[in-house]
């Protein structure tokens, strides 16, 4: 017995139970062609004619389809064959508020998932896709238009957008038209916008204008296209322009004319508003506020800057661009011609090459850059071969200030009017000046320093041309001569950046208050530097190239006003450039 227990514990003990096998779960089988294959037997089936249930008749075209496939779509399509609509027991259905060619392209669509979506079709694929609830193909059509956005569609296509209740496209359109100001009002859809809209724009505070003489110019353009029904609009839409913020010459010698302002009380006060403002110190200033002075504030497309010719060692064609978002330089289209020491300007989204030396010869040549497109253009010439001379933009016009002829400085200068494509001269300076720095600063051109070739000395004066008097008028004189000094304008102040006196070649800078009329010193750069090019970009001043006496400069420095220090631009340009024109221009929209 007792062996018997034992040996029966004994085998107890030593038994082991069978574990569960573990199941493999086997994933349901799915083809990933299944679904296109049956959609693609269906259109099949569908141009054919065959196991077709329904026919869609628009504007005499007749298309044979399946209801469950139009349904399983389209909502439209699904609550009118499944609800008690008379359609859903018809086999003709006739639809009579869409085109017929929209209608073939979205039936086709719902049975191959594609569509093209072109220029040609858009305009009445967008609200036939919105009859039809295909969201995504009307989605497909607002990212089209945006991509097509333009100067001279923008208006356009924001009221088909408002007119189709595509909100994304509507902001896209008028972000556009306000960022784009400038260039949208000079188009045919500015001058035919009603008031209500007009007033739109012009009250934007994110509006991008140069200066708010554009603004008040489109209002006047625009109300003298029909004068005898938008004379009524005027103090309306004038209520809007920002009067004390143009200059005190622009006031008078413009506004103060201007026939409509004059014939309108309304205007009138606005006008008296704004040459008040005009007589209270800055202090006061800030105590007076109301809507017409505050400055607009617009958000800042991403910004390009171009670099255009120069030295490298000799007269190049080449032009390279940096991007301030993406931090890079890349190659853009070659000028025309060779072009060093010439000035360079930005005039109505343009890039402009003015004058220069070709490797050669002085030249009285210029050549437009149009960013858009990618291509350079010669326009008028000058009426004199200038090099080193100085290239600025205000009131809408281009002026060219000074230079070398190849015999003698020049102490003349002439201005670009691109409405008439013509130049023509302006008042000379009192003193010759080849190497000239010139900026524009509170509608004032101011011409720094440079060399007069008679007494074979670099200057250290300073002269400022008033547009309305065609007169210049010398200034407070810098601490020290430079010729080939950068010149740059940042927060009210201008400042002038190296340069050279004779032999000796500056990384000093100064800045000139124009209010108390006297020059400052500011940091020194890291490196000294003359015939550099400046561009100011969101209040920083970037100092390009040049060269140090003895070498082209690869590098890019960048002053901040604010803390007064210099940093170095991470990347640098491709090729070391001096004598090189610089500008920059919100990012081509391609």
């Amino acid at each position: 017995m007792y062996t018997s227990v034992v040996s029966k514990e004994t085998n107890f003990e030593t038994e082991q139970s069978p574990q569960p096998e573990e199941k493999i779960v086997i994933p349901p089988y799915r083809s990933p062609e299944c679904h296109n294959k049956s959609f693609q037997a269906m259109n099949t089936l569908r141009e054919q004619n065959q196991l077709c249930d329904v026919l869609l008749k628009a504007a005499g075209s007749e298309i044979p389809a399946h209801r469950v496939v139009l349904a399983s779509s389209s909502p439209y399509f699904f609550a009118m064959f499944t609800g008690e609509l008379s359609e859903s027991r018809q086999t003709v259905v006739t639809m009579r508020e869409i085109d017929s060619r929209a209608l073939e392209l979205l039936v086709q669509y719902v049975y191959t998932a594609e569509i093209e979506v072109t220029e040609d079709n858009v305009q009445v694929l967008l609200p036939a896709a919105n009859l039809l609830q295909l969201t995504d193909v009307r989605d497909a059509c607002c990212e089209f238009l945006k991509a097509q956005l333009h100067s001279t569609n923008c208006l356009g296509i924001r009221a088909f957008a408002d007119m189709h209740s595509c909100s994304d496209l509507m902001i896209a359109a008028h972000s556009f038209a306000e960022k784009h100001f400038s260039e949208v009002v000079q188009a045919d859809e500015f001058l035919a916008l009603p008031t209500i809209q007009v007033e739109e724009l012009v009250c934007s505070d994110q509006l991008t204008v140069p200066s708010e003489e554009k603004v008040f110019e489109a209002v006047v353009t625009w109300v003298n296209y029909d004068p005898e029904h938008r004379q009524e609009c005027l103090a309306q839409l004038m209520e809007h322009v920002r009067l004390p913020l143009l200059s005190r010459e622009y006031l008078v010698s413009r506004v103060e004319t201007e026939t409509l302002v004059k014939n309108n009380n309304m205007c009138k006060d606005f006008l008296i508003e704004a040459m008040k403002y005009h007589l209270l110190s800055n202090e006061q200033r800030s105590s007076v506020q109301s809507p017409r002075t505050r400055p607009r504030t617009p958000i800042g497309l991403p910004k390009v800057m171009y670099v255009v010719g120069g030295q490298a060692p000799k007269a190049i064609r080449s032009v390279e661009c940096y991007d301030f978002k993406g931090e890079n330089w890349y190659a853009v289209a070659e000028m025309n011609s060779r072009r060093c020491r010439a000035g360079v300007a930005v005039l109505d989204g343009l890039v402009y090459a003015v004058g220069g030396f070709n490797g050669s010869l002085r030249v009285r040549t210029v050549d437009c850059y149009d960013p858009g497109k990618d291509q350079w253009r010669p326009v008028a010439s000058m009426e004199a071969r200038r090099s080193t001379l100085g290239a600025a933009v205000m009131n809408g016009l281009l002026y060219a200030i000074g230079g070398f002829d190849g015999t003698t400085g020049l102490n003349t200068c002439e201005v670009y009017d691109p409405k008439i494509n013509e130049w023509r001269s302006i008042c000379p300076m009192s003193t010759r000046r080849s190497s000239v720095g010139v900026g524009v600063l509170n509608g004032l051109l101011y011409a720094v320093g440079g060399y007069d070739g008679a007494s074979r000395h670099c200057l250290s004066s300073v002269e400022c041309y008033n547009p309305n008097s065609n007169e210049w008028g010398l200034m407070a004189e810098m601490s020290t001569r430079r010729s080939g000094a950068g010149v740059g304008v940042a927060d009210g102040l201008l400042y002038a950046i190296g340069g050279h006196d004779g032999p000796h070649v500056r990384k000093s800078v100064e800045c000139f208050n124009p209010e108390q009329n006297q020059w400052r010193s500011v940091s020194d750069m890291s490196m000294c530097r003359r015939n550099a090019g400046v561009a100011s970009v969101n209040g920083l001043l970037f100092v390009v190239g040049g060269d140090d006496g003895s070498s082209n400069l690869f590098s890019v420095e960048v002053y901040n006003p604010r803390t007064d220090q210099w940093g170095l631009l991470s990347t640098f340009m491709t090729i070391g450039r001096s004598y090189a024109g610089v500008a920059v221009i919100d990012r081509p929209n391609t």
